[in-house]
């Protein structure tokens, strides 16, 4: 059989096709693809309440670090309603030029735990500091509360930082979790910062969630934290046991952490009492290149670094200066206890199927302040 001339490639031709077929493995383009893969997975669990604060910033250092592949934020009712923290994460997005994330809305009220419930425990044991989205009358911590309570779940006001363009995906919280584990077995990390509840949820109804998962980190409970010096220290000054998410929603807690998750790494209020951050850290971040910076400069507020030190702890373990494996679980009884941290050490539980929890009581304050800035500061890596 002869062939056509016509058909053949020149010499030159024939030389690029080679010269790509090198390239294609060259060690460069080797490096960008382990680059890709080395990308560590994780998912953002959330109460987006903003604008600006704690939970938004620590979903921006996510955002920013350039190891990270952030698949999606999932939201629950907690600092604020679903469907208002939604939008708030929605907008953050648009202004950080990050659209291509995806934001799944996911629980609106705690599984068992409800406004009146509150309310009648109070009249019980006494007047909480903080509520969540149930705060009808907020504290007087020097902090701006952004939108006037609501009873309504579902309303959404406008924001001072605007309304959002984009939607949310259609898909729930729980049936994303469940997905991306399946996805990506041992490989996804599930980062929450709000009340556990999406991750109960999920649990529940796939079996398989917790144990596909490569682990877990979450910021809630309190054992016994020293006083810090700003009026925040008000919610667990005179019981050392409480803290908001853990409250909020105490049996998605008690049940998330009973689940067979590879590793549990907590951050309670504990090592957050010796963090703040200072209006001089807004005022540095304002003046940085990443495309939200001028929003956290007008919007910033003052609070400890809750959520940015959850994150941090995961960005760089090192971090870590003190920390305890204990078995932990939350206080379910609708007693003056609802809500509190249980603990006890590894072989002295009530052997009900607690989990061993990697529990973080202190870090290096300095780092943790030095990496938040840098982050927020630094211009949008590529992704």
């Amino acid at each position: 059989m002869k062939f056509d001339s016509r058909r053949r490639p020149s010499a030159l031709a024939a030389s690029m096709l080679v010269l790509a077929a090198l390239l294609s493995f060259s060690p460069a383009n080797d490096c960008r693809a382990a680059d890709a893969t080395a990308r560590r997975k994780v998912v953002i669990d959330q109460d987006a309440f903003g604008p600006a604060g704690s939970n938004l910033q620590a979903i921006l250092m996510l955002l920013q670090a350039k190891d990270v592949e952030v698949l999606g934020i999932t939201i629950p009712s907690g600092d604020g309603w679903r469907d208002e923290e939604v939008s708030h994460t929605l907008r953050l997005l648009e202004i950080a030029k990050r659209t291509e994330i995806p934001v799944y809305p996911g629980a609106v009220f705690p599984l068992i735990n409800t406004q009146s419930r509150t309310k009648r425990w109070e009249e019980l044991y006494g007047k909480l500091f903080y509520k969540g989205a149930w705060t009808e009358t907020w504290p007087a911590e020097g902090a701006v509360r952004r939108t006037p309570y609501h009873a309504d779940p579902y309303l959404v006001p406008p924001s001072p930082a605007g309304q959002p363009t984009i939607r949310p995906a259609h898909e729930s919280a729980a049936s994303f979790l469940s997905r991306v584990v399946h996805e990506f077995p041992g490989q996804v990390t599930v980062i929450t910062a709000g009340p556990l509840t999406n991750i109960a949820l999920t649990s529940r109804l796939d079996p398989q969630f917790s144990s596909l998962a490569k682990e877990l980190v979450f910021m809630g409970g309190s054992f016994n934290p020293t006083p810090a010096d700003n009026p925040f220290a008000a919610e667990y000054v005179n019981a050392t046991r409480r803290e908001f998410n853990m409250r909020f929603d105490p049996e998605a807690a008690s049940m998330v952490l009973h689940e067979p998750w590879k590793k549990i790494t907590e951050i309670p209020i504990d090592p957050t009492t010796r963090t703040f951050f200072k209006p001089e850290f807004i005022r540095e971040v304002a003046k940085g290149q990443a495309p939200f910076d001028a929003y956290l400069g007008q919007f910033g507020q003052s609070y400890p670094m809750w959520d940015e030190l959850t994150v941090a702890v995961w960005l760089d373990p090192s971090i870590v200066t003190r920390s305890k494996t204990l078995l932990v679980d939350v206080d379910t009884s609708f007693t003056a206890g609802y809500g509190s941290t249980l603990s006890w050490a590894p072989d002295e539980g009530p052997g009900l199927g607690e989990r061993a929890v990697s529990v973080v009581f202190d870090v290096d304050v300095p780092r943790l302040e030095r990496m938040a800035i840098a982050l927020l500061k630094a211009p949008t890596p590529a992704h």
